[in-house]
């Protein structure tokens, strides 16, 4: 899914818990799930603003030569407007968007 594109709300909602543990039968369970989705989420967000800030650097680490540049400030307050990583994380568990298996679960049902 593309973060961008998420409709994850920016502000946390109160969520019916029960919600969670439909997907996996274990709330725990479906916790760790969107955490760690909210880490792919938090990691490939930083990477893509690292890229798009990377092409502002400049050659020189001079405290005193520092500038404003208008489009990186730009592109810094759409990623703060970006809704958080946990809530983009929880609203695709909530509608099913995210695959996950638990491999401890696959081997009791082979045996």
């Amino acid at each position: 899914m593309d973060y961008k594109k998420s409709k994850a709300s920016t502000n946390t909602l109160t969520q019916n818990i029960m919600d969670y543990a439909r997907g996996t039968g274990n709330i725990y369970e479906s916790v760790a799930i969107m955490s760690k989705r909210a880490n792919q989420i938090s990691a490939q967000m930083k990477t893509d603003l690292s890229k798009k800030l990377q092409e502002f650097a400049s050659g020189s680490d001079h405290l005193e030569e520092t500038f404003e540049n208008r489009e990186q400030i730009e592109i810094s307050r759409y990623y703060e407007k970006l809704p958080k990583p946990t809530l983009m994380a929880q609203d695709e568990f909530i509608h099913d968007k995210i695959y996950f298996r638990n491999p401890a679960k696959d081997k009791n049902r082979q045996d």
